[in-house]
């Protein structure tokens, strides 16, 4: 099977190839011939398999074979992500493939001036890659006038839902018109991505090429047990002695990844974070110095975990688990991409193994644990122990201050909650990206 096979105009195939790219992957062989029958489509794959180029091929074709030359353009395809990040790549893929044709593309998100993003938008694009908080904003100036629209794409759209987009979302699809073209890539797959498919899609054609949230076969895994006062140390060990050269890590707090940055950079490791409160500017300053090798560690939060399209990076690294076992799916994707091997770091301490246990669950599958040596866990910390977390006696506290305080009204019953098992975070929000 080549590229060759899928009917993609030459245009297209010269634009290929120049990205050296001679097979299609398994989730881009469904989905192009699907997207070009102009059928809605519902794909859900691993990441780092191709999604992207999966519905921007096939989208520049339809859209260059009906292409009316407008002197002003209104977009005719949007395509909706829940990141930055991840909006800059979509847009770079577009102007990638499509630079043999005569289509204009432009992208709008937050954190950036508006006026410039207004300016692009009145000389006319025919594909806008957006985040809905921003797209919302230019809706309410009338900057862009969406009433054009014949192919609406939501990517990551399980992420979106977790931080909150889907009220952005349907004020969105409101606008659009209701004869369209839709289509819906995702890496993980749940109960309301399947709901949301099935209020938005007409007789989709459903594709997923992989077992459902599962990670890429070639990224090996491994759980480094530790104790939490040592990680950061195990960590500048590892890289030191290994020799890691581009090293991406995950915390779970913005907070958290600005100081481990700091510390990083204290042990001699040039290191910078990424994650919601820094500035759109630093967030892609310190992306560009990563890639470039000017930056040894990117230390990263969830908000990044999309988007983050690195070539052959070879080391990713949860620093702390995710609360949310779908967003180690995604840590790890960032590594093993196109066919690349990669290797997926844990350094797990003894309240996060509720955490391991749930990703576990989720891949069904166990991940090998290995000691390193010198850097033992103390037996508190070994998976097992019954240690309530602070988050529980916090809420326990709570419980029983409301229960003193109000002794003669009735309660909402509470459930109960497990022993050794930590209380789960709110997950990102729209807010933080």
């Amino acid at each position: 099977m080549t590229f060759r096979n899928l009917g993609l105009s030459t245009d297209l195939l010269r634009a290929v190839a120049d990205s050296g790219y001679t097979e299609p992957t398994p989730i881009q062989q469904q989905a192009i011939p699907a997207v070009l029958q102009g059928k809605d489509v519902f794909a859900s794959a691993q990441t780092g398999t191709g999604k992207t180029a999966g519905f921007t091929l096939p989208l520049l074709q339809l859209l260059n074979t009906t292409n009316p030359n407008k002197v002003h353009r209104t977009p005719r395809a949007l395509i909706l992500t829940p990141t930055r990040e991840l909006a800059d790549q979509v847009n770079d893929s577009v102007k990638t493939y499509g630079k043999y044709l005569s289509l204009r593309s432009a992208v709008v998100y937050g954190g950036v001036g508006i006026k410039a993003q207004i300016q692009t938008l009145r000389r006319g694009v025919d594909i806008l890659v957006a985040t809905p908080g921003r797209l919302l904003d230019h809706v309410g100036q009338k900057t862009v006038d969406l009433s054009q629209v014949e192919i609406l794409v939501l990517d990551e759209c399980d992420r979106m839902l977790d931080m909150g987009f889907i009220r952005d979302i349907r004020k969105i699809l409101a606008i659009l018109p209701s004869s369209r073209q839709t289509l819906m890539f995702s890496a993980t797959f749940s109960k309301p991505i399947q709901q949301l498919a099935n209020t938005l899609l007409k007789s989709p054609t459903q594709i997923e090429v992989a077992p459902r949230n599962t990670a890429a076969q070639q990224v090996e895994q491994v759980v480094h047990p530790v104790d939490r006062d040592r990680k950061r140390e195990l960590l500048s060990y590892m890289i030191g002695f290994h020799n890691w050269k581009q090293v991406l890590v995950f915390t779970r707090t913005k907070h958290g990844a600005n100081r481990l940055a700091e510390q990083l950079a204290k042990d001699g490791l040039k290191s910078t974070a990424i994650h919601g409160n820094k500035s759109q500017a630093a967030r892609t300053r310190a992306l560009q110095d990563f890639k470039q090798g000017k930056v040894r560690v990117l230390v990263a939060t969830d908000v990044a975990s999309r988007g983050l399209d690195i070539d052959q990076l070879p080391h990713v690294v949860n620093y702390e688990l995710p609360n949310v076992p779908e967003d180690y799916v995604h840590r790890i994707g960032r590594t093993g991409r196109a066919g690349n091997e990669g290797r997926a770091v844990s350094l797990v301490c003894g309240d996060e193994y509720p955490f391991l246990k749930d990703i576990e669950r989720l891949l069904n599958q166990t991940l090998a644990k290995e000691v390193i040596p010198g850097y033992e866990p103390t037996s508190k910390s070994q998976p097992g122990a019954d240690q309530p977390t602070k988050p529980q006696r916090s809420n326990q506290r709570r419980s029983n201050r409301a229960k003193s305080q109000t002794p003669s009204k009735p309660t909402r019953t509470q459930k109960p909650i497990k022993s050794g098992t930590p209380a789960r975070k709110r997950r990102p929000t729209a807010s933080s990206v």
